[in-house]
């Protein structure tokens, strides 16, 4: 994919059922390089099943979805190699030690054994934990287990990231430490898919915010482009309108309400 101005992601009248179920109502998206793309949405909206989608791991979807200008139909898998990928929980071979791990998802992506392990101890030195580099991850903190997912995504220096709450269990430093990571990638030309219920941090970090609410979407624009259509400040605020949860403030009364009777 050379054509500068060709998507890196385009999808077309995407819709997925599960059983009777419609999850996707017909999704249609064309994702530029060097976006940071604000993927929001309540539970059960059709965020992780567009991801799932994208990233190979469902099928039996309708509609066209192309990754790099190719339509991921075709069967070809070379497009998951130029891939990264946090999910939001995710089941760690915590057997292995961090070195273990680290090279052998290297390695599943075509990396020589001797530069991802290299590249994967300097990695976790720059993120605070290169002394348990050969320890085993069953030791590690959740913080700790997660600077090892994300390392895992970025090793092969891939075009798209896809990350679902990445920041889960993070400490302050390494929190400013991952958005600095990803504002450079994004001007480096890579485009990040950036799903989280953090209102605030999609607000900062994201160019263009997509949300999704059952299986439709009903905003893409801006955060300053989404404030003009809404008669809301922040992002929480217009996406509690747009979701049209607005019950949070008596929903929170009456809980505590019945923390006091006796």
């Amino acid at each position: 994919m050379n054509e500068e101005n060709q998507s890196m992601i385009s999808i077309k009248d995407l819709k997925m059922n599960f059983g009777d179920k419609q999850v996707l109502k017909g999704i249609n998206l064309e994702i530029q390089s060097g976006q940071i793309i604000g993927y929001i949405g309540p539970n059960g909206a059709g965020k992780s099943t567009t991801v799932k989608i994208l990233l190979g791991i469902l099928e039996g979807f309708q509609g066209q979805v192309k990754v790099f200008g190719e339509d991921i139909s075709s069967g070809s898998i070379e497009y998951k190699k130029k891939i990264g990928y946090v999910p939001e929980t995710a089941e760690v071979y915590d057997t292995l030690t961090a070195q273990e791990y680290l090279t052998f998802i290297g390695e599943l992506y075509g990396m020589d054994f001797e530069i991802v392990d290299k590249k994967a101890q300097r990695l976790v030195s720059l993120f605070g934990i290169g002394d348990v580099y050969n320890s085993r991850i069953s030791s590690f903190s959740k913080g700790m287990k997660q600077k090892v997912l994300i390392i895992a995504s970025l090793l092969h220096n891939p075009d798209i990231l896809f990350f679902d709450e990445p920041l889960s269990g993070l400490d302050a430093n390494s929190v400013m430490i991952f958005k600095e990571i990803i504002t450079e990638l994004a001007a480096q030309g890579k485009t990040i898919f950036y799903s989280s219920h953090i209102m605030e941090v999609v607000e900062k970090i994201s160019d263009r915010i997509i949300l999704i609410n059952g299986g439709q979407i009903v905003a893409d624009g801006t955060f300053s482009e989404l404030q003009t259509k809404s008669s809301e400040g922040s992002l929480e605020e217009i996406f509690n309108q747009l979701t049209g949860f607005n019950q949070y403030k008596e929903i929170a009364s009456e809980f505590i309400s019945v923390l006091k009777e006796a």
